[in-house]
């Protein structure tokens, strides 16, 4: 059975490689601030003892006055897995940037976040949709659309 590592443990070692860039911790997750996404996820990606080399997931949740995507991670060496988020504020243009090149398998995730919610994954190589078509008005995950 995979283990789930402590949000507070890989917070506390987050924030002495990079001071200020986890938002909140808990039990089972944390929040990363969304300037230090990249950074904290090539070090839990890259580092001896952690190695998140396997993304299970990624997916947004809409909570009105912020977005929130989630990531969830998985060492296949030492078989432990983590939840990490980050918050988008402001609703006209969220963005995040996309970790693509970290771990491919986000390529179709961030882009079926993007058309359902409408949340850009900057320097992602093809951002288009990919359920709906092109010009199609709105996103409809959000708690917003109205159709």
């Amino acid at each position: 059975m995979t283990a789930a590592l402590s949000g507070k443990e890989i917070a506390s070692q987050l924030e002495e490689k990079f001071p200020g860039s986890v938002e909140e911790s808990g039990q089972d997750s944390l929040v990363v601030k969304t300037d230090s996404l990249l950074a904290a996820a090539g070090y839990l990606k890259d580092t001896e003892g952690l190695k998140f080399d396997y993304l299970n997931y990624v997916t947004a949740v809409d909570y009105y006055s912020y977005f929130e995507v989630v990531y969830q991670l998985t060492s296949l060496e030492h078989n432990h897995t983590i939840v990490i988020k980050i918050r988008c504020y402001g609703r006209e243009n969220p963005t995040v940037p996309s970790v693509i090149g970290l771990w491919q398998g986000a390529d179709f995730q961030e882009r079926e976040i993007y058309d359902l919610m409408g949340i850009t994954f900057e320097g992602h190589p093809n951002l288009k949709r990919i359920l709906l078509w092109e010009g199609f008005p709105g996103h409809p995950l959000r708690k917003d659309f109205n159709q």
